[in-house]
């Protein structure tokens, strides 16, 4: 390892900086299509038509079969190869990650609808509200309070495996803490930098699920 001053030490947390701001953007945009599309896909989930559900079914299980890096590869380099699209590795990234979190956060939503008492949808029901209304007032707010614990799980998920992005070309906090080592060769350091930094955004959600997971369970 060669010694750090002040100087270096300066240039080395600014471009951690600056990748970790990428590994944000990444996961954060990725969080909220997730949420957004999981919601729509949990509700599709619970419908009664047998295709529907087969077809999301499938669509689940492709992501959960399927490693994320093998998507990765396959938006980010057979695709624009197949079509001539050009993907960013950022955009490739946030779709993956995007397809992905909905999947998961859709079966999410799907088992707490279907954890309901059904007693409530035929409560609602008879005092005249409509199947879309039921779901807006009565089942969405009651499943989505259900779910936060294990939402909050999936987003630590989706913000450890956006360290795969460096795979495909996009220089994130984990890809510019290996340039950091090339140049100075302080694997150690660097590392320890990188799992800390990890640690820090990782653990205080963690924390956080597992009170409302305890609280909830009161």
């Amino acid at each position: 390892m060669i010694n750090l001053d002040y100087g270096s030490l300066a240039q080395i947390f600014s471009a951690l900086l600056e990748g970790l701001w990428v590994t944000l953007r990444i996961a954060l945009l990725s969080i909220i299509f997730s949420v957004i599309f999981g919601i729509i896909l949990g509700i599709i989930m619970n419908s009664k038509n047998i295709l529907v559900r087969v077809i999301t079914r499938i669509y689940l299980e492709f992501f959960r079969i399927i490693p994320v890096i093998v998507w990765l590869f396959i938006v980010f380099f057979w695709i624009p190869m197949g079509t001539g699209l050009n993907i960013t590795g950022e955009g490739a990234a946030v779709l993956v990650f995007s397809m992905w979190g909905s999947a998961e956060m859709g079966d999410l939503v799907r088992g707490a609808i279907e954890s309901l008492p059904k007693i409530q949808s035929e409560s609602a029901k008879s005092i005249g509200l409509n199947k879309i209304q039921i779901y807006y007032y009565v089942l969405i707010p009651q499943a989505l309070k259900r779910v936060i614990p294990s939402a909050i799980n999936l987003s630590t998920r989706v913000i450890k495996t956006t360290s795969l992005v460096v795979l495909i070309g996009v220089v994130d906090v984990v890809k510019k803490g290996q340039q950091i080592i090339e140049r100075t060769k302080s694997a150690f350091f660097i590392y320890a930098l990188l799992f800390l930094i990890y640690f820090i955004i990782c653990y205080p959600l963690s924390y956080y699920s597992r009170k409302l997971e305890k609280s909830r369970e009161k």
